[in-house]
């Protein structure tokens, strides 16, 4: 069984965190919704600060809910969202997609949101949700496609930032256009039974833009993303600032406009 071998290229500073926390089970997993019921167990991988997984804990109240993520540190906010909502029936732990700690058939649901684009070995990770998925449960997959990413206006440098990110992210052993690759890894995985769909993010409002152009200024100087792309020689901090700066100047543009396309998966196991 392969193991982790990629790098969470976006790591876990407060600019990427607060991208995270404004997932919810409606924008993120919409697709999934209609297939759980309220006695499901339900794996979610890739938790980060919890806000999807305590969303579908209260959509399972008789079930139950487990959290993963390769990172302890990003746990403890997920434990305190959690208290928060006064979710329950959700416990949060650390492993790897991988080679997960749980026995054949541990869950009716499976699910992972922007995962699979940073792991080592998609298939691999595939093919261990649907080990630990019992028969006839559903594993869940949804990735965005840095390649199907688009804006207006053309402001200087948004090109520059999309070419870097896609760079920085093979380097770093991931698959950023992921989102196009889901069915085939899912029938490479063995699953036979597929329902295929896309869905986007999109912000184009000046509380939108402001909160979209903002992380992703703040990312690209001061996150692990920025690190990487530094260190690897990929960019320079210059070149970094400048990229900064062409987001700011995108979300002032009144006529603004970005969308992200997710592709998404559910697999019948």
């Amino acid at each position: 069984m392969a193991h982790e071998t990629a790098v969470y290229t976006h790591g876990h500073h407060e600019s990427v965190l607060r991208s995270h926390r404004w997932r919810t089970a409606a924008n993120s997993a919409g697709y999934l919704l209609d297939q759980l019921r309220a006695d499901h167990r339900v794996l979610d991988i890739g938790c980060g600060p919890g806000t999807i997984t305590a969303d579908l804990a209260a959509l399972v109240p008789q079930g139950s809910v487990t959290g993963l993520d390769a990172a302890a540190g990003v746990l403890e906010q997920a434990r305190a969202t959690a208290r928060e909502r006064g979710v329950t029936n959700v416990a949060f732990t650390t492993g790897d997609v991988h080679a997960l700690d749980f026995a054949d058939g541990s869950f009716d649901v499976v699910h992972a949101h922007q995962t699979l684009q940073h792991v080592g070995s998609p298939v691999d990770a595939l093919r261990e949700m649907r080990r630990v998925c019992a028969p006839g449960g559903v594993v869940a997959v949804r990735d965005a496609d840095y390649g199907g990413m688009f804006w207006y206006p053309e402001v200087p440098g948004m090109a520059e930032w999309l070419d870097l990110y896609r760079r920085v992210a093979q380097a770093n052993g991931g698959v950023p256009d992921a989102g196009r690759r889901l069915h085939a890894w899912a029938r490479e995985a063995g699953f036979t039974d597929v329902t295929v769909s896309t869905s986007t993010w999109c912000f184009s409002t000046p509380e939108e833009r402001a909160w979209w152009s903002g992380l992703w200024a703040d990312r690209t100087v001061a996150s692990s993303y920025a690190s990487v792309a530094v260190d690897g020689g990929i960019a320079t901090t210059e070149e970094l600032r400048r990229i900064a700066d062409a987001w700011r100047a995108w979300g002032q543009e009144e006529d603004g406009w970005f969308t992200v396309v997710h592709g998404e998966i559910l697999c019948r196991a």
